[in-house]
């Protein structure tokens, strides 16, 4: 069989029963995680912008805009939703996928429940479904992919969601490697416009394609089974001959499951992923030294050159821009001895005297003298003050990045709180927090739309 249909198989044939617990926990994980970032990103400029275009003068529709009262149809709610997921670069990453695994795939999930309804059950197989999908796909064609210039948050992403909504929607194994073979000529987003708002845009139309690949496919639109093998195919236009392994995705499917294991690394800060080893490191030593930025002469970080290229950033232009900038989050790190989304709004990046220690950061790739070839997340700070005294430390890996350094549940929870708090008032806060953390026992997942919006659950039910 070809690869999309040995992948429907086993997506169609993965039920809630089948998953270890571990899975189920991380999955609400994942749900708590990217609905409180979403409904943080909704009034961004960046979301505020498509949701223009797509919501103003459209007819209703049963699916809920998030930070809206507006409802509107699932494809356009998973693409305002989806840009609004990512608007702040908040949103949990995967080591495998080499990107954010959750929001490309939940938006559209969340849509497509608000139109034909689901339990939580259901809809946790259909979400572990996308994210195994994704993530295996990545081990056949990573990092390859990523160096050659994919955003695979995307470009990868676009299967997952594919893959959840045609297992929402109960396609057939058939219907869903269709679903699979139509995001093969959906799936879009290039790292040229990382720090700007095509980025997260990418994130809303993978949302969308991959919601568009399994409604189509149940209507029985056609595509070549053969989309991934083909000589014109996935693997060979986005990766090139050679410069993949197909032969490695489904023997690691469910072996572990990637949700569980490397698992989800929910983000601490609100800005690029490639910047938070070096920022563990910088707000450590500037917690434990608190040195007076005007006595800092120099800065030096080294991150892995892979993460390098996209945060090499000395003169960050906007707020999305310092986002990607390494230089701007250590400086940062030693101005305030904290980040938050506040440091990313407005024109904070030109902070004067955030500006002038950013000029005496210096970035740089890691050797192998200072960490092994296999470790891509590790970063090192060193920092040299007046009077000659230096202060250094090294990271492996980000605090939270992988399930075997998970997050805290405290801080967890306080980020849903300070993210879900921007958009709705604490009382819904604490209810939308309590309906994710039984999200298995959802009978209907639209009681947590309506919590969004303020409405009764019973009457969103009836009203379906």
């Amino acid at each position: 069989m070809t690869l999309a249909l040995e992948l429907a198989d086993r997506i169609d044939r993965l039920g809630f029963d089948e998953l270890p617990p571990a899975a189920v926990h991380w999955a609400r994980v994942g749900i708590l995680d990217t609905v409180g970032v979403t409904l943080a990103g909704a009034n961004e400029d960046t979301t505020r912008i498509p949701r223009g275009i797509l919501v103003r003068g459209a007819g209703g529709g049963p699916s809920l805009v998030f930070g809206e009262p507006a409802r509107v149809s699932p494809l356009d709610a998973a693409l305002v939703n989806g840009v609004a997921s990512h608007a702040l670069d908040f949103d949990d990453c995967n080591n495998t996928i080499g990107g954010h695994p959750s929001a490309p795939i939940l938006p559209g999930l969340i849509a497509l429940a608000d139109e034909i309804g689901a339990s939580g059950r259901e809809f946790i197989a259909a979400y572990v479904a996308g994210f195994e999908t994704e993530c295996k796909i990545a081990t056949g064609v990573h990092f390859h992919h990523y160096m050659h210039g994919w955003h695979p948050t995307a470009t990868l992403g676009v299967f997952g969601a594919a893959a959840a909504c045609a297992k929402l929607m109960q396609l057939p194994a058939g219907g869903i490697a269709t679903a699979l073979a139509i995001a093969a000529s959906l799936a879009s987003g290039i790292k040229a416009n990382f720090g700007t708002m095509t980025k997260p845009l990418h994130v809303g139309h993978c949302a969308r394609n991959g919601l568009f690949a399994a409604l189509l496919a149940r209507d029985g639109f056609t595509a070549n089974a053969n989309a991934f093998e083909h000589k014109q195919g996935f693997f060979n236009v986005f990766n090139g001959a050679g410069n993949y392994d197909a032969a490695k995705i489904l023997p690691a499917w469910g072996r572990p499951f990637d949700i569980v294991e490397p698992g989800i690394a929910v983000k601490q800060y609100p800005c690029c992923g490639s910047t938070h080893s070096a920022l563990d490191a910088a707000l450590g030593l500037a917690r434990e030294h608190r040195p007076a930025p005007g006595d800092i002469e120099r800065i030096d970080v080294w991150t892995h050159a892979r993460r390098l290229e996209h945060t090499n950033r000395a003169d960050p232009k906007s707020a999305l821009d310092a986002k990607f900038s390494v230089q701007y989050c250590v400086a940062r790190a030693f101005t305030d001895r904290t980040i938050t989304i506040g440091h990313f709004e407005g024109r904070e990046y030109d902070d004067p005297a955030v500006r002038r220690l950013v000029a005496r950061v210096h970035a740089a790739p890691y050797t192998t003298a200072q960490f092994p070839a296999e470790n891509h997340f590790g970063a090192e700070v060193r920092v040299l003050l007046r009077g000659g005294t230096a202060l250094s430390a090294k990271v492996d890996q980000a605090f939270g990045r992988t399930s075997a350094n998970p997050l805290p549940a405290a801080l967890l929870r306080e980020k849903f709180g300070n993210c879900a708090g921007r958009a709705l008032p604490a009382e819904r806060v604490a209810l939308l927090y309590s309906a994710i953390q039984g999200f298995e026992n959802l009978a209907d997942v639209r009681e947590l739309t309506a919590i969004i919006a303020g409405e009764g659950a019973s009457s969103r039910a009836a009203a379906a």
